[in-house]
């Protein structure tokens, strides 16, 4: 069994679309070891090298969870805000949707296709602009439990833009159709 270099266990990782601290578990090593191998501030013995990389060539874990893939936390509007601001954020923050929340349940869901529908339709940008969410917002997103399974929120996923992660019907993060794609590249 080849030897693999720092570089190449990181690769390996990421194509997996596994965290340092799940290989770490997987080799039973620690996690900072793991950042210490994969920085190249580490020698590891040739044995503990052979672990991480029978650990590599294991298959996947289905058990990962939609809390721990969840970007955490969900950026949100409230229903009062005006869409200018929705679009300012999904800007910033290089994302497409936002669930609209009031008194921390969600009431809705805003996303650039229900702008560009708006616009599409005649509606005048600025006016549309200084609108309020209320008045544009689409349906809520799904939401799961953070221990929900992975195919759960993929199967969601199909139908929605974005699923949100609750712990105690509070809510703890997102995960978008953007998210699922990095987690199957390892990017």
């Amino acid at each position: 069994m080849p030897v693999p270099t720092p570089e190449e266990i990181r690769q390996a990782r990421k194509k997996l679309g596994i965290t340092q601290t799940e290989l770490a578990k997987r080799a039973g090593v620690s996690q900072a070891y793991i950042a210490k191998i994969e920085s190249g501030q580490a020698d590891p013995k040739l044995s503990t090298l052979r672990m991480i990389s029978q650990a590599l060539q294991s298959p996947p874990s289905n058990d990962l969870t939609a809390g721990s893939i969840a970007s955490a936390p969900a950026l949100s509007v409230r229903p009062s805000d005006n869409v200018i601001r929705a679009v300012r954020l999904m800007e910033r923050h290089g994302i497409s949707q936002l669930p609209v929340i009031e008194r921390g349940k969600q009431v809705g869901s805003i996303s650039e296709g229900t702008i560009l529908r708006l616009l599409s339709q005649g509606s005048n940008a600025q006016s549309l602009l200084r609108r309020n969410i209320r008045s544009v917002m689409e349906e809520p997103f799904p939401t799961v439990d953070q221990s929900a399974s992975l195919q759960s929120v993929i199967s969601l996923l199909e139908h929605s833009p974005a699923v949100l992660t609750v712990d105690r019907e509070r809510i703890t993060g997102i995960i978008t159709k953007a998210d699922l794609f990095k987690l199957i590249t390892g990017e």
